[in-house]
């Protein structure tokens, strides 16, 4: 079986003790979107600037090599401390949904 690269970096914002000492740990455990808080339920992941967009007012981020649209409660509205745009996605049998999202500079 092939495995084939995600064009998902991985960077997590998720705390299983790796960031424990970050500056930005008490941040992201605060993030929260009109979904809930980001990190109690998916590992964020930072995204490439090629796989986030807006079309129609909206975002879209590229998860497993098919677009999804950002349901507009899953937005993160405030400033973006990292830079680059994070995404906390939920998989189940039903698909891939977004619970978080964080757009970035675009840079």
């Amino acid at each position: 079986m092939l495995a084939l690269a995600s064009p998902i970096l991985s960077v997590h914002a998720r705390d299983d003790g790796r960031h424990a000492n970050s500056p930005l740990k008490a941040w992201f455990d605060q993030l929260r979107s009109g979904k809930g808080p980001c990190c109690s339920d998916a590992d964020g992941t930072a995204v490439s600037d090629v796989d986030w967009e807006t079309r129609d007012g909206h975002y879209r981020v590229r998860l497993d090599n098919q677009w999804i649209d950002v349901s507009d409660d899953a937005v993160i509205t405030e400033p973006n401390r990292v830079g680059r745009a994070m995404v906390w996605p939920i998989r189940n049998y039903m698909g891939t949904t977004v619970r978080c999202f964080m757009p970035g500079s675009m840079t």
